[in-house]
């Protein structure tokens, strides 16, 4: 059985339990088991209120997958399996605990001395920022606007270093996803649009990424999800540090991703295109730098917050939603 199907079935199990929702709400105009009809209650209850506040003051779109909406409502999605929905209930809940982020960035980077709050935030400025896109439009795409249609990181947080300097941490989450089989945007109408925008990035001599040779096959290799997109969050993370937006002189790139993923996990979707075995071999060896990504799971990421009083409700629904 596949790891979505393995979270479907066990998200409509717990449906009841977790949302008091009934479920069967439309997904493409279908009633699904594990949709919800109220899809607020997708979202922990501890961050609910929270997050549609953050993302109205923002003005940042929740994803839409597959429910019809009125026109100018901006609710979460109802579907139980959104990677944005989890990212939110992962993260949200420490926003503004400082102590909670600081353990969570120290077990990432040992030389971590404390989570400092982002200021690109409208209102509520905390220690974990949504949908970022950068403060100037780095990459010279159409548009530059969060949460859709120009590139952007799920979250970034921020420290300060032992040393005095300042690292960012973007990170992009995945729940369900699995892109085999799926072709390159390389050979789809906007392909070409897509070479202009970002070949120009890619043969810059400060460039983040190797680049063997500039050539169509090459191009169509890493213009295959989820490689495309790291190498969007790629180019901006450094363009970023180049800037030294939030006053930071380094990153790094997290790639949340459930352990038990094994099709997005231990799969090339590149097709042999580009060399490696393994989603994460395969990012590492076009990365001059490779230590700048790593890819973990969730559960992993936030084990150090288990142990603080403050987050014991979240992480025991993480737990029975996410992790079990």
């Amino acid at each position: 059985m596949t790891f979505y199907n393995q979270q479907r079935d066990k998200c409509i199990r717990l449906r009841d339990k977790i949302t008091g929702d009934p479920g069967h709400g439309l997904f493409f105009n279908i009633p699904r088991e594990f949709v919800l009809k109220n899809p607020e209650l997708n979202l922990m209850e501890e961050v609910r209120n929270e997050a549609e506040i953050y993302f109205s003051d923002n003005k940042i779109p929740f994803w839409n997958t597959g429910e019809t909406r009125p026109s100018g409502i901006n609710k979460p999605s109802g579907h139980m399996l959104s990677s944005q929905v989890a990212c939110i209930n992962h993260l949200l809940f420490f926003r503004h605990d400082q102590e909670i982020a600081t353990a969570i960035l120290k077990s990432v980077d040992k030389n971590v001395k404390i989570a400092l709050r982002l200021d690109n935030d409208k209102t509520y400025q905390g220690f974990v920022s949504l949908e970022v896109i950068g403060k100037e439009n780095y990459l010279k795409e159409k548009r530059h606007s969060r949460g859709a249609h120009s590139t952007s990181v799920d979250a970034v947080m921020l420290a300060e270093m032992e040393d005095g300097s300042r690292k960012l941490f973007f990170i992009e989450w995945k729940y369900v996803e699995n892109y085999a089989g799926k072709p390159s945007k390389f050979n789809d109408e906007s392909g070409q649009r897509r070479k202009a925008t970002y070949i120009p990035l890619l043969t810059k001599e400060d460039c983040p990424i190797n680049i063997p040779e500039m050539s169509d096959q090459f191009i169509e290799g890493i213009f295959y999800e989820p490689f495309y997109q790291l190498m969007r969050q790629t180019l901006l993370a450094n363009e970023m540090i180049k800037a030294n937006d939030f006053g930071a002189t380094d990153y790094i790139h997290l790639h949340l991703i459930p352990t038990d993923n094994k099709e997005l996990k231990l799969v090339n979707p590149s097709r042999g295109i580009l060399p490696g075995l393994t989603l994460q071999e395969t990012w590492s060896n076009l990365l001059k730098s490779p230590v700048k990504y790593r890819a973990i799971d969730p559960k992993d990421f936030l084990e150090p917050a288990r142990y603080i009083p403050g987050a014991m409700a979240a992480i025991q629904y993480l737990e029975q939603r996410y992790w079990s």
